[in-house]
Order: C-alpha cells, then structure tokens, then sequence
C-alpha cells in the first residue's frame, strides 16, 4: 500500500468513528481530492481550498463532505440513506440488451428481480385516487382520459437488477448504461438499480444490493 493511501485510510477512519462518514461509497473520491488538493479541510479558519474540493466532490459533495471535516456530522436519527434515493431517465436505451442480459441465470455480482407493474406502481395509483378524490369535492382539473390507465397492466413484469456491491452514482449510470436500461436509481446508502425497458415508474423502492444493505 501507497504511503499517502495509508495516510488517507487512517485520517478517513478517524472521521468516520465520530461522523456517519460513508466509507463505502466516498473513499476512492475523498482520497483522490485529498491527494490533489490541499487536504480538504478548514485549518484555523482557514479554508483556502474549500472551493477546490467541493468542485473536486462533485455530485458526492452532500454525502461525503463530513468524512473530510467539511460539514457538520449527519443527525444518524434522520431518514436513513436507504430511504432516500436519486432517479433518471438514461438517454439510449437498448431493450434487446437488457432483456438479453436478465433472462436466465442472473450474471456474476448481480440480482436480477422481477414483479408486477401494479405493485410498482401502487404509490402512483394511491396518488392518482386521492387527486381523484381532489377533482370530485372541488372542481381540480386533472389531464388526461383515465387516471387509472397505466395501472391497469395486470400481466406486465418490471424486471430491475441490482448490483451487489455499493457503487458511486456516476459508475451507476455508467452500469446501466452498458446493460441497456432505461434508467436507474441510486440509494443514498451506494446501492444501484438498474431498471428495464418494461418499468413504468422508477422501479422498486426498496434496497436489495447483497453487500449494501445498510
């Protein structure tokens, strides 16, 4: 091991016994902007670099800025970062592949699950009843012929994968990407989820990545 990878890992750790630091998702970022740059962190009041390393961060600004000393320590009684996650729609698809790719046996370092449409989309569909519920009491103007006409796919499976290990949301897209999907969602806890051509909403919302669970 490197020296300055010895030096990164302790000060790493140092931060991460006293602050909900994110080892698994921020090392490989937080360690190449502490060797770029001048170490991340406010000495003395002074931040010279503080700029730097938030350009540096990136989009890993927000769940990484504690484990360099950069912001105040996460409340660990808040939302868990299970429950919260990051969506997008990814600009070529490639069905075929992604279809090819989750049929048969799921490939190594991935789950590949499948469910109803319906139970994907039964947030979307309690939503949709109360705006109902909304348009009869008090006039509210909804689009569209039925509310209820994307939801009634019986039949149709949603077929997502998950990658087992935790990833940071830029290798996420990037995975996704190469496999054909449509889009993908990125727990705030580095779980990934890859979402097929079939999905009419964002997938499930529930954290299934084997060794990222937490």
């Amino acid at each position: 091991m490197q020296p300055s990878s010895s030096v990164f890992l302790l000060f790493l750790s140092s931060f991460s016994l006293a602050l909900a630091c994110n080892k698994a998702l921020c090392a490989s970022d937080v360690s190449k902007c502490l060797i770029q740059l001048c170490q991340c962190r406010p000495s003395d009041g002074n931040c010279s670099c503080c700029k730097e390393c938030l350009m540096c961060l990136g989009s890993l600004w927000e769940e990484c800025c504690d484990c360099v000393g950069m912001c105040n320590p996460k409340n660990l009684s808040d939302t868990p970062a299970t429950a919260k996650s990051t969506v997008e729609e990814l600009q070529r698809p490639i069905p075929s592949l992604f279809r090819a790719l989750t049929d048969g046996d799921a490939p190594i370092n991935m789950m590949v699950v499948s469910f109803p449409v319906a139970e994907e989309l039964s947030y979307q569909h309690n939503l949709l009843s109360f705006l109902e519920t909304l348009d009869t009491h008090h006039n509210v103007s909804l689009p569209g012929n039925s509310i209820h006409a994307s939801y009634d796919t019986p039949d149709k499976l949603c077929t997502v994968v998950y990658f087992d290990d935790c990833v940071s949301i830029r290798q996420c897209k990037q995975y996704c990407e190469s496999m054909g999907g449509s889009k993908y969602r990125w727990f705030h806890n580095a779980c990934c989820e890859c979402i097929g051509p079939e999905c009419l909403d964002y997938g499930s919302k529930t954290v299934k990545c084997m060794n990222c669970l937490f």
